[in-house]
């Protein structure tokens, strides 16, 4: 992985750098702002890494705010599984950044509703009594409310009205009188405040109406003193607004000022929060947390750790324009990391049993195994040696088709770190499936022998039967099957239904002691983490990622 530099270049921290040249603000202000109406995901980590990395480098702050102005879609658990994410992926990186406790917009509604009156008492605002399909439809055409026009006194009563209870929802809104004829769309009378007779998850059933994104988003910025507003090109039309609210409302200076950056899209996974509402709500996944989810919490439940999401951050970069990240570049980011990182193990993912005749019964020995070859301070380790052992199905063919250079009846392999073995026999049972592979062992092979560096074409990994470790590991997958399950049709029907397999493995004895926050190479399978659901009594181990990236050869196939 590249080591991360002081300050990452692009657009935006160029405008910060030149902002602090010219004294324009005090101290630097970002903030990420998310909705609390779901979990994180890997696009959430682009704008934390951005908003935090700019905190960091330029010695500012990051506030995290909840955009919490939507009571219907909202609840206390979607916050605190955002504060969670954010810690872990700031954590020894940013944290002495972060602005404090979680901000939350409804710590403002009562100011919102101050500025509400002020912008009517200056004739900026009024309200509507059309519907939301009508309001929709006059705006499209350029076509001015008939309530346009009503005096500062009846919309002053109106809207206190509003806020009382008096109206029923989608009755009245209010609106910013602008220009109904405005090139920007946004500009048009957009709606401010609308009716919503619902309890918040905050503030109980004080309000009645609630204040529209634009409105909480730009006040928000600026009564925390934000100096730089950071959104994802989407509300790059809003902007002309965002400044308008700031210049209707003659706010002094200094002022907020947005930007806008492309957000990440990613081949083969959907980044709509509503569709990942979708999966978990029709038990598509096993939950928000679901190791196929590219969400936060599923990334780092598959065993992807916060320095992989740091460096993929930075790795893509930020741009004004719309692009398809390949999700190779994230797979590239996670075995860049494991391979320098990851503990190295064996692990037999789906078991068959070879009996060393040659061996002693009742022998046992240690032998040794390195830790992380790229590693030269992770040492090495014991692995025990007997006359039963464990080997990968696929490792054993009765009849392999040529240039087969694994274990089959009269070959010879060199198991990894041990001896070189010859299958001699291959017992059946009455139905004719083959139970056990009986192999006579070269025991002068081992490193260190009088036949040590003799040579065969192959090499497989094993575990000791006596003294194996059972497990059950979770093979994860991309959870979509195409590049784009976005592009056309119901994305779910693009669903890998290989996403996950789960294989009883046996594990070697030093596994035991495996610890959550530690990656391992299962070798020549791929990198593993501990499911939180593990126990003592049984571990449960998540395929990370695999050695090797088999969808290219898939495609290139294709």
């Amino acid at each position: 992985m590249m080591t991360e530099p002081e300050r990452p270049s692009d657009f935006i921290r160029d405008v910060v750098a030149e902002d602090i040249r010219a004294a324009k603000y005090e101290k630097i202000v970002t903030r990420f702002p998310p909705e609390p109406n779901g979990y994180l995901h890997i696009g959430h980590a682009k704008s934390i890494c951005l908003n935090f990395g700019i905190a960091r480098e330029f010695v500012g702050i990051c506030n995290i705010r909840m955009d919490d102005t939507n009571p219907a879609k909202e609840e206390a658990e979607y916050v605190e599984s955002i504060m969670t994410d954010v810690r872990w992926l700031i954590e020894g990186w940013a944290d002495n950044h972060l602005g404090g406790a979680p901000f939350y917009a409804s710590d403002y509604f009562d100011k919102f509703y101050e500025y509400a009156v002020d912008l009517i008492r200056q004739g900026k605002a009024y309200v509507c009594d059309m519907t939301p399909e009508e309001t929709d439809a006059y705006r499209r055409l350029g076509k001015a409310s008939g309530f346009r026009d009503r005096s500062v006194e009846e919309n002053l009563d109106l809207f206190a009205r509003m806020k009382a209870g008096e109206f029923p929802d989608g009755a009245r809104t209010l609106r910013a009188k602008i220009d109904v004829n405005a090139a920007n769309v946004w500009l048009r009378d957009p709606v401010l405040y609308r009716i919503r007779h619902a309890s918040h998850h905050r503030t109980g059933d004080k309000w009645c109406i609630y204040p529209m994104y634009d409105w909480a988003h730009t006040l928000s910025d600026y009564i925390e003193g934000i100096t730089h507003s950071i959104c994802t090109l989407e509300f790059e039309v809003h902007r002309s607004l965002y400044d308008w609210i700031l210049d209707a409302l003659e706010l002094p200076e200094p002022r907020p000022h947005q930007y806008e950056f492309a957000r990440l899209n990613l081949t083969y996974s959907v980044m709509s929060k509503r569709k990942l509402v979708q999966l978990v709500n029709e038990k598509l996944v096993n939950g928000w947390d679901d190791p196929r989810m590219l969400t936060i919490s599923g990334l780092r439940r598959r065993g992807v750790t916060a320095s992989v999401l740091r460096a993929f951050a930075y790795n893509i970069g930020i741009t004004k324009y719309p692009s398809m990240t390949d999700m190779a570049l994230l797979e590239h980011t996670m075995r860049d990391e494991f391979n320098r990182t990851a503990t190295r193990r064996l692990a037999v993912l789906r078991p068959i049993k070879v009996v060393l005749t040659n061996y002693p019964e009742g022998k046992t020995e240690q032998l040794e195994a390195i830790n992380n070859p790229e590693d030269a301070n992770a040492g090495t380790r014991k692995i025990p040696f007997g006359r039963e052992l464990y080997i990968e199905r696929n490792d054993f063919m009765e009849t392999p088709p040529p240039k087969y250079f694994r274990l089959k009846p009269g070959g010879e392999v060199r198991l990894k770190y041990a001896y070189i073995i010859k299958c001699d026999e291959v017992v059946k049972d009455g139905a004719g499936n083959v139970i056990e592979r009986r192999c006579t062992v070269d025991l002068d092979s081992k490193s260190g022998g009088p036949t040590a560096g003799r040579k065969v074409k192959g090499t497989i990994h094993w575990v000791s039967a006596a003294d194996a470790i059972d497990a059950e590991v979770r093979l994860y997958d991309r959870l979509f099957s195409v590049p784009e399950p976005d592009s056309g049709g119901d994305f779910k029907s693009f669903i890998n239904s290989g996403s996950l397999e789960v294989v009883n493995a046996k594990c070697e004895l030093a596994l035991a002691g495996a610890r959550p926050e530690e990656r391992y190479q299962f070798e020549r399978l791929g990198y593993f983490a501990l499911d939180p659901d593990s126990t003592g009594e049984k571990q449960i181990w998540n395929r990370t990622i695999t050695l090797r990236d088999t969808w290219a050869k898939e495609a290139k196939k294709s």
